[in-house]
């Protein structure tokens, strides 16, 4: 009897150590099936350890997630993104995605019915708004080459995967190319450097990009010295600062370039202006994003203004055959000689 007892007493202390193993394990498990990132304004957010569904509420950001490999786990995108001719040429599937955002207007309701895992925003407003209806939220925001590639990281952290490493082998990409551009322009002086209006788009020619810019950047980087020496993107400005600053080069942004030289070139109050007298007015490249502001592409931007500002200095760049290995390693597509002329001339895909 009392042999029968110690086993029995023995038998439940065995089964009790499992038991705590188990609810051990089980506790292990749980806790290994979530991870920590930081976003961009420094705070530590948990997040699944398994992404599979994201909505990305900025723009900019889903060309970083296509950049990255992580397209195919959104779930929400932007009605700007889907009006990206190149970005649909390279992957169709953005026009099937629910897009629930008009500018900065957010459709929560759309958002919930597809149930994301994690919220990517670019408004603190937006991320407040989201946290508080009980979403994941992570910020993704920046104006300049090092808030970009604080971006490509943080992006990269959140997909997961192979994305970590996607990220890492983009960032080594665009140091390269801003160390190749820095090395020729660094020691020109003022006097050499060509003064450069950049308009933000052309369908408002009095709109423009100042200092503390990745736009006022890529113009330093590439031999120039920025027209406006206000700070800020996208500040309004009169013909009489134009006039004043006499641009020797005006490039345009957006997808409506073509219509704003147009209008600068048919307008007389423009026409003593040094860029204009000279044909100096560039329609800036577009591709997935506009290469000029908020896009991964600004890596290629980089080349392209440092040719237009100072052409004796890059003669040796091959753009086009520049842009056809950037989609081919890091969007995957295949994009022919043709197809990158256009986008480096802001034109859509050819129909």
């Amino acid at each position: 009897m009392k042999k029968n007892l110690i086993a029995l007493l023995a038998l439940i202390m065995v089964l009790a150590a499992l038991v705590g193993c188990g609810t051990e394990n089980a506790a292990q498990g749980k806790q290994e099936r979530t991870r920590t990132v930081t976003d961009i304004d420094g705070t530590e957010v948990t997040i699944p350890a398994n992404i599979e569904r994201i909505a990305d509420l900025w723009h900019a950001n889903n060309q970083v997630v296509l950049l990255l490999g992580g397209a195919d786990k959104l779930v929400t995108t932007t009605k700007n993104v889907q009006g990206l001719p190149w970005f649909a040429q390279v992957y169709p599937r953005i026009a099937e995605i629910s897009a629930p955002v008009k500018g900065t207007d957010v459709n929560w309701e759309e958002v919930e019915k597809e149930k994301p895992q994690v919220v990517l925003a670019s408004s603190k407003e937006q991320i407040e708004t989201a946290r508080k209806n009980g979403y994941t939220a992570v910020r993704v925001n920046f104006a300049t080459y090092d808030g970009l590639r604080k971006v490509v990281k943080i992006t990269g952290d959140v997909l997961g995967g192979d994305a970590v490493k996607n990220a890492e082998t983009y960032l080594s990409y665009l140091d390269e190319k801003t160390k190749f551009t820095d090395e020729r322009t660094k020691k020109l002086s003022d006097a050499d450097r060509p003064v450069v209006l950049h308009i933000v788009g052309g369908d408002d020619l009095f709109k423009v990009d100042g200092v503390d810019t990745i736009i006022d950047e890529w113009i330093r980087y590439g031999g120039g010295r920025n027209a406006i020496t206000a700070k800020g993107p996208q500040i309004k400005t009169t013909i009489e600062e134009v006039l004043k600053a006499d641009p020797d080069i005006i490039i345009i942004g957006g997808t409506q370039s073509a219509k704003g030289i147009e209008a600068i070139k048919n307008d007389p109050q423009w026409s003593s202006i040094k860029a204009v007298k000279n044909g100096r007015i560039y329609a800036n490249p577009v591709g997935t994003f506009n290469w000029d502001r908020y896009s991964a592409e600004s890596a290629l931007q980089l080349l392209w203004a440092a040719q237009t500002i100072q052409p004796k200095l890059f003669a040796d760049v091959d753009l086009v055959k520049e842009t056809v290995d950037f989609y081919k390693r890091f969007l995957h597509y295949d994009l022919s000689e043709a197809d990158a002329q256009r986008v480096i001339k802001g034109e859509a895909p050819a129909k």
